[in-house]
């Protein structure tokens, strides 16, 4: 592991981004368990209250618990960014966060306005405040290198699509749903998918991929151009798409050739690593590449189909793709954490980061995981797949909390004992 050029401190404290990472895998739960009680007809429809429900519990609850954990730790430690009062700034935004959540479920499924008036205010309060914050660490970043630089630009991919989620959602809460509800819904989804998400891996893999996994560096023009070239694909295809409609299919294939070239280049940097050890945050990364080009390429030949396989698109870009990068990184940074806070204070006898996550069991999970996706994809043509897939997702994700909490659980148990060094003189 290369540990080179961390600011160590402008680390926030580890309950920041630990209450993001151990509630995500909650709502994963939740949503299986919709999942497992709605018939298949209905979640064939992208439209339908149950698919709402279902995608938001996923991006919201999980994707969007999880990025935004990591940006608030990741931006202080890899770039010396200074958010602002992140304790407390983090709590409120996660209560929030979670009421909004939860009320917009409640909400949307009873058809209750209220609840849908809570989630209205509870997730765009929530969303902009510690989106704000962030964008206000990134302003103290003194050294933008690639990563910080996909970083701002997914966050303000974020902003856009947190707005046009308020619309939608005021929509429901007056009853009033427009022509133009679909077409922002639209926008939406593929801004929230490659926009926010997909730039967001992008630009933290260049660290990350090097940092973890020893891999070769990505070289200048992938760090310094793809996510630039990304975000104009993103805007021409909004402009296509809302113009000149006919021509919205030039900017998909523009956006689908670079996201094709980066799991082809991830796949290619494992394979030329300098330590080829194998685990399960390996397989996640290199599932991740095979479904992502899955994804964009049923994305692109979609258009032929009238859009009768958007949803085949969500399962294999959203869950194979980009849930599976979360997960991956979730077994690798919350170690890495629990480690490096522990060291920072003075402990030295710390396992390391491989041996605080039961291998066999993250194994399991990884199976489950596995075949609940491709399950949920057999239910297109098979109905009888939808159940099983969904309890094997729900019991992935049960042992994924598990997993999580436990170098969480050896963290707390340890700061109960006296460090090995006294840090306070280095203060």
């Amino acid at each position: 592991m290369e540990l080179q050029g961390l600011s160590t401190d402008q680390a926030p404290p580890l309950s920041v981004p630990i209450r993001f990472f151990t509630t995500a895998p909650l709502f994963g739960i939740i949503a299986g368990f919709i999942i497992f009680f709605t018939d298949s007809s209905i979640l064939m429809n992208r439209y339908s209250v149950e698919s709402i429900v279902i995608t938001h519990l996923l991006t919201i609850g999980f994707l969007g618990f999880i990025m935004l954990g990591s940006l608030t730790q990741m931006l202080p430690v890899l770039a010396g960014a200074k958010i602002p009062k992140p304790q407390s700034i983090s709590m409120t935004s996660y209560t929030l966060l979670i009421v909004g959540s939860l009320s917009m479920v409640f909400g949307l499924l009873n058809d209750n306005d209220t609840l849908t008036t809570i989630a209205f205010l509870g997730l765009g309060s929530g969303f902009l405040l510690i989106l704000t914050s962030i964008m206000l660490g990134i302003k103290t970043v003194k050294h933008f290198n690639a990563t910080v630089k996909g970083m701002a630009i997914s966050v303000g991919f974020a902003f856009s699509i947190v707005v046009m989620g308020m619309y939608m959602l005021y929509g429901y809460m007056s009853n009033d749903i427009s022509s133009a509800h679909f077409i922002i819904a639209n926008i939406h989804s593929v801004w929230a998918i490659f926009g926010f998400a997909g730039i967001l891996i992008i630009s933290v893999s260049f660290q990350v991929l090097p940092m973890f996994y020893v891999a070769p560096k990505f070289k200048p023009f992938c760090k310094n151009r793809v996510v630039y070239i990304i975000s104009t694909g993103l805007m021409l295809w909004l402009f296509f798409n809302i113009y000149f409609d006919e021509y919205a299919f030039l900017a998909k294939i523009w956006l689908a050739l670079f996201f094709l070239a980066f799991a082809t280049t991830v796949w290619i940097k494992f394979n030329k690593r300098k330590r080829p050890v194998s685990d399960v945050t390996v397989w996640y990364w290199r599932s991740a590449s095979v479904f992502l080009m899955l994804g964009v390429f049923l994305w692109i030949t979609d258009e032929y189909f009238k859009h009768e396989y958007i949803v085949m698109v969500a399962i294999l870009i959203g869950g194979g793709f980009i849930l599976s990068v979360m997960i991956g990184m979730l077994y690798k940074i919350i170690p890495f954490l629990v480690w490096f806070h522990l060291n920072a204070m003075g402990y030295m006898s710390i396992p390391t980061t491989v041996e605080m996550i039961d291998k066999k069991l993250s194994k399991i999970q990884f199976l489950l995981f596995l075949v609940s996706l491709i399950g949920f994809i057999f239910s297109f043509y098979y109905s009888e797949f939808l159940k099983p897939s969904a309890l094997f997702f729900i019991i992935s994700m049960i042992i994924l909390e598990y997993n999580i909490i436990q170098p969480i659980w050896f963290y707390i148990q340890k700061k109960k004992t006296k460090p090995d060094f006294d840090m306070s003189m280095f203060k």
